[in-house]
């Protein structure tokens, strides 16, 4: 199964996680957006479509605002290759997009369970969601959830470089579906 990476609003910078993954798993692509900073749903869509055009079975691996394309995608694509989704650190569309007029087009944030299996990795301190409101989604996405407790945002700033607990969480799911 291929793993497509989809970091979220302004992408993930060198010592991301997401960037560090495909250092360690180089059958895996990051998904580029055109525009980091100005995040337009439509074309995020269309640019992980293309990623996604040659692919049999696809896992995707979503940080923040990526969670939310995922979401999206899954709601619109009901023929996509995608099997599986490892969602960390959703970032609030519905919540930050009055203030943050770049990704209005996120919101509302879809809530129908995803077709595939999904974990969801969550921090009780992200200041992009509430703890309350990413086990909400979780639980609306159908997706597992692993609570890893005062973590930030799960990126750099947080402390976050290399991340051996998330290529476990995705050999776990990736099991999980041939199951």
């Amino acid at each position: 199964m291929q793993r497509f990476i989809l970091p979220g609003w302004h992408g993930s910078g060198a010592g991301h996680w997401q960037r560090l993954w495909l250092k360690h798993d180089p059958a895996a692509v990051i998904v580029e957006q055109d525009d980091w900073a100005n995040p337009d749903r439509e074309a995020w869509l269309a640019r992980l479509d293309a990623a996604l055009a040659g692919a049999n079975e696809a896992m995707l691996i979503a940080h923040s605002l990526g969670v939310i394309l995922v979401a999206h995608h899954a709601a619109t694509r009901p023929l996509s290759p995608v099997r599986a989704a490892l969602l960390v650190a959703p970032g609030d569309a519905d919540l930050h997009a009055p203030a943050n007029p770049p990704i209005a087009s996120f919101a509302p944030m879809p809530r129908a369970p995803l077709p595939y299996p999904s974990t969801m990795v969550l921090s009780r301190t992200d200041p992009h969601m509430s703890f309350a409101r990413s086990t909400e989604l979780a639980r609306d996405l159908g997706s597992s959830v692993v609570d890893l407790d005062d973590a930030g945002h799960i990126n750099v700033d947080s402390g976050f470089g290399p991340w051996p607990l998330g290529f476990e969480l995705a050999d776990a799911l990736q099991k999980r579906c041939k199951e």
